[in-house]
């Protein structure tokens, strides 16, 4: 069994953004801009918030947040995004999920100026990923594509099989891997709620990406000896220790992890490539900005 290292990849990555900032630097230029949008104080919102800042620092990045209250109306929101649509010293920006229920997240989403998509969540982002001519990749699922390519995983002809479509990590991820790609060329199943037979698929699968929403879903008699487990989820479980809680995935990792030829470790593995990838997606559009 080996370990897919999440912070190892990241860190590799972050050092080829890093140089990439250095030269343009040297060049007598500026550095990629990336700029969030935070509604309320949702404690996982503001920790992501928190990477991405701490991110950008390391790499030569510019980044600004805007924090806005709770009560902030839709037409606030739409303001701004319109605002950061027109700023062009703003290469790329997110509006951070969730909002507060009297915001459309749709209406926000489809306001966003696409060639400054870089969370990848806009209709004209997913459509050019579904013909195969992408603009930019969803953070979450774009990680996981880096972590098998840069782990040298074969993914031709392999039966991948997908826990949970959502919009934000099953459905793009099912996507990306069957098209005629590398990585990519599998054939994909996607299970969800309503998939009667879950775990007998589940255990048919040379990879099993698990993203569910289930603290410990998958357990080993789920898993195919020797299949790739990718897990996606992260759940905060309260207990008895110093810090008052632990980090568990989707997945029972020391019943899995002995019948893997890969997994992927929660924390340490998805989660801090999904912060590296938006970065990644801020340089692209830095890129195609300034070489049209």
């Amino acid at each position: 069994m080996q370990l897919i290292d999440g912070k190892k990849i990241a860190a590799e990555i972050k050092k080829e953004l890093a140089a990439k900032s250095a030269k343009l630097i040297d060049d007598g230029n500026r550095t990629p801009h990336l700029a969030a949008v935070l509604v309320g104080s949702d404690p996982a919102s503001e920790s992501y918030v928190g990477s991405k800042e701490r991110a950008c620092k390391e790499v030569g990045f510019i980044s600004t947040v805007y924090r806005l209250e709770e009560n902030t109306t839709e037409k606030q929101l739409l303001d701004i995004v319109h605002f950061l649509n027109s700023d062009d010293d703003v290469d790329g920006f997110i509006v951070q999920l969730p909002l507060p229920k009297h915001i459309s997240v749709d209406k926000v989403i489809e306001a966003i100026d696409p060639s400054k998509d870089v969370d990848g969540f806009h209709p004209v982002s997913l459509g050019k990923m579904v013909v195969g001519n992408p603009l930019f990749l969803p953070a979450t699922p774009y990680g996981i594509i880096q972590m098998i390519e840069r782990c040298g995983i074969e993914t031709d002809g392999k039966h991948c099989v997908v826990l949970g479509r959502s919009n934000i990590v099953g459905t793009p991820i099912s996507i990306m891997l069957s098209r005629k790609s590398k990585p990519g060329n599998c054939t994909v199943t996607l299970c969800h709620t309503r998939t009667k037979n879950m775990k007998e698929l589940a255990a048919t699968a040379d990879i099993l990406i698990a993203a569910i929403g289930q603290p410990g879903y998958v357990t080993a008699d789920m898993v195919k000896p020797g299949a790739v487990v990718i897990d996606v989820g992260i759940h905060r479980l309260l207990d008895g220790s110093e810090k008052g809680y632990h980090i568990v995935g989707d997945v029972k990792f020391d019943e899995v992890a002995p019948k893997c030829s890969y997994i992927t470790p929660v924390p340490g593995g998805v989660g801090v490539m999904t912060v590296v990838s938006l970065l990644m997606n801020t340089m692209k559009a830095y890129d195609t900005k300034f070489n049209k």
